[in-house]
C-alpha cells in the first residue's frame, strides 16, 4: 500500500510541475500568436453574376518575422481584407504574400510592424515522435487566446502530384481544436512551433479527437518556393468529359470557380463563377473564365497548370502575358502584366 500512495504521490507532483510549466510556456508565448478577422465576397450562385454575398471569417495565426503571420491557407485564400490583431490589441491590417492551398498553409504580410512585435522560434517538425506533449493557442469559437493540450497522435505523410511531388506532411493531435483555431500555431513544451492548425476529422461537426497540423518543416519549404506566390483565383483543373461539356475548344482548361478583387488576377479582369451546379457529388460554379493557354503554354491537363505556375512565378520584371480564356462562348485574349504582382502584393 505504502508504494501505491508513493506513487500516486509522485503522479500527482509530475502532473502538477507539468501544469506549471504549461503556464509558463503560455505566458512566454501567447504574445506571438494572433486572431486573425477576413472578409470575403463571394457568388451566391444563383446565376446572377452581379449577386454577391459578404461572409466574415475568423482564423488564427503566429508571428514569424517582425511583419510576417503564418497562418492556415484556408482563413485567407479568398478574403478581400484581412485584420490581425495582437494580444496587446493592436490591429493591423494585411495583405496575402504566399500560399499552398495543398498543404493549407500561407502567408500574409503586415500593412506595419506591430509596436512591439514577438516573434515565435521555429522548431524542426522532423525530431516530433509521436507520443509527444504539444499544445495549441487560438481563437476557437472566437474565444483568442484559448490554450488546449495534448499530444502527437500519429504523422501523416504523401507526396502529391498536385504540388509538384513535394512531400506533404501533418501531425494528427488529440488537442482540441474548434472554429477559430485554423491557422493557430502547434508547440512543443520548449516553446517551439512544429504545426500550423489545419483541420479535424469529423462526422458530429465538432471536435472528436482527431485534428490535424501542417508541419513546420514542410510549411517552410513549401512558402519559400516561387510557386507559392498568390495570385488571388481559385480555380479547378477541368478532366477531358466535362471539358467536352463545356464546350471547351481543346482537352482541358482551368475553371475559375473565384476571383479575389484586389490581387493580380483581379486586376487582370479575370472573372469567377455564378451558377453553382452539383457534377458528381461536387459543387463548382460555372459562367466564370476558362483559362486556356498562357503565353505559349497549353492547358492540357494538372502538368500544364503546375507548368504554367511556375512559370509565372520565375518572372522578376515587367513583363506582359498574353492570357487566352474562354468567356461566354467566345476566345478572347487577356493582359496579365507582371508588375501587378509586385506591386500589390509584396
Amino acid at each position: 500500500m505504502k508504494k501505491i500512495a508513493l506513487f500516486a504521490v509522485l503522479s500527482m507532483l509530475t502532473y502538477a510541475l507539468q501544469a506549471q510549466d504549461l503556464a509558463d510556456l503560455f505566458e512566454k508565448n501567447k504574445e506571438s500568436v494572433v486572431t486573425i478577422y477576413v472578409s470575403e465576397s463571394v457568388s451566391q450562385g444563383t446565376g446572377d453574376p452581379l449577386t454577391f454575398t459578404s461572409n466574415m471569417g475568423l482564423g488564427s495565426g503566429v508571428l514569424v518575422r517582425e511583419d510576417v503571420i503564418l497562418t492556415a491557407a484556408h482563413v485567407v485564400a479568398n478574403a478581400e481584407e484581412i485584420m490581425v490583431q495582437f494580444f496587446d490589441g493592436e490591429s493591423i491590417t494585411a495583405k496575402t504574400m504566399r500560399i499552398s492551398r495543398i498543404a493549407d498553409v500561407a502567408l500574409i504580410q503586415l500593412d506595419k510592424p506591430p509596436a512591439d512585435p514577438h516573434v515565435a522560434i521555429i522548431g524542426n517538425s522532423d525530431e516530433e515522435r509521436i507520443g509527444d506533449d504539444i499544445f495549441v493557442i487560438g481563437a476557437p469559437m472566437g474565444l483568442p487566446y484559448s490554450l488546449s493540450r495534448g499530444v502527437i497522435s500519429g504523422k501523416h505523410a504523401e507526396h502529391n502530384l498536385s504540388n509538384d511531388g513535394k512531400m506533404l506532411e501533418f501531425f494528427q493531435t488529440d488537442a482540441a481544436i474548434n472554429t477559430g483555431n485554423s491557422g493557430g500555431p502547434m508547440f512543443n513544451y520548449d516553446g517551439e512551433v512544429i504545426g500550423i492548425v489545419s483541420s479535424i476529422l469529423t462526422r458530429s461537426g465538432g471536435f472528436e479527437g482527431i485534428g490535424f497540423a501542417a508541419t513546420s518543416n514542410v510549411s517552410a519549404a513549401l512558402l519559400s518556393e516561387r510557386s507559392s506566390r498568390f495570385f488571388g483565383i481559385e480555380a479547378m483543373v477541368l478532366p477531358y468529359e466535362l471539358a467536352r461539356i463545356l464546350n471547351v475548344p481543346q482537352e482541358s482548361g482551368w475553371l475559375i470557380q473565384h476571383v479575389v478583387n484586389d490581387s493580380p488576377a483581379g486586376l487582370a479582369g479575370f472573372k469567377g463563377g455564378f451558377r453553382m451546379v452539383m457534377i458528381d457529388e461536387q459543387e463548382i460554379l460555372l459562367g466564370g473564365d476558362i483559362i486556356l493557354q498562357v503565353d505559349d503554354i497549353r492547358i492540357t491537363g494538372e502538368e500544364s497548370v503546375i507548368k504554367i505556375l511556375e512559370y509565372l512565378n520565375l518572372v522578376q520584371s515587367s513583363v506582359t502575358h498574353k492570357i487566352k480564356v474562354l468567356r461566354a462562348g467566345q476566345v478572347i485574349e487577356l493582359a496579365w502584366v507582371s508588375s501587378d504582382f509586385k506591386a500589390n502584393h509584396r
